[in-house]
């Protein structure tokens, strides 16, 4: 694949997220994803294939009323893609650590990922 297929895979990808298209999301995704959420060097979610996938994020979709994930940077090197993310949340949910409804979570990180077969195989997000 090009480099523009590829950034075009990650872009579909991300505006299916910030709509909450969770059948746009999963379409991308190769049948054997991998996903990791790790925070501060820890992994704190993982999971392998689509249905595991498709159920963290229709979790994890009522967690927010709005959210957006925007490219501020990217790296594509073969079939390995990293980009630098701006994300800003509004919580639709009380948190444990004490945010609440409406409030607005921002983070700079970064995700990477990898494409096998024309689809998405890796997720990693890093916050």
């Amino acid at each position: 694949m090009v480099r523009n297929e590829i950034r075009g895979i990650i872009e579909n990808y991300l505006e299916a997220y910030n709509t909450f298209n969770i059948e746009g999301m999963v379409h991308l995704l190769h049948k054997d994803i991998v996903f990791r959420n790790i925070s501060n060097g820890e992994t704190t979610t993982e999971t392998r294939g689509i249905q595991a996938f498709r159920e963290l994020a229709e979790q994890s979709s009522t967690m927010f009323s709005s959210r957006r994930q925007i490219i501020t940077e990217c790296s594509i090197i073969n079939d390995k893609v990293e980009v630098g993310i701006d994300y800003e949340g509004i919580l639709a949910v009380n948190f444990p650590n004490g945010l609440k409804m409406g409030d607005k979570l921002q983070l700079n990180g970064k995700s990477k990922y990898e494409i096998k077969e024309g689809k998405i195989s890796l997720i990693e997000d890093y916050s």
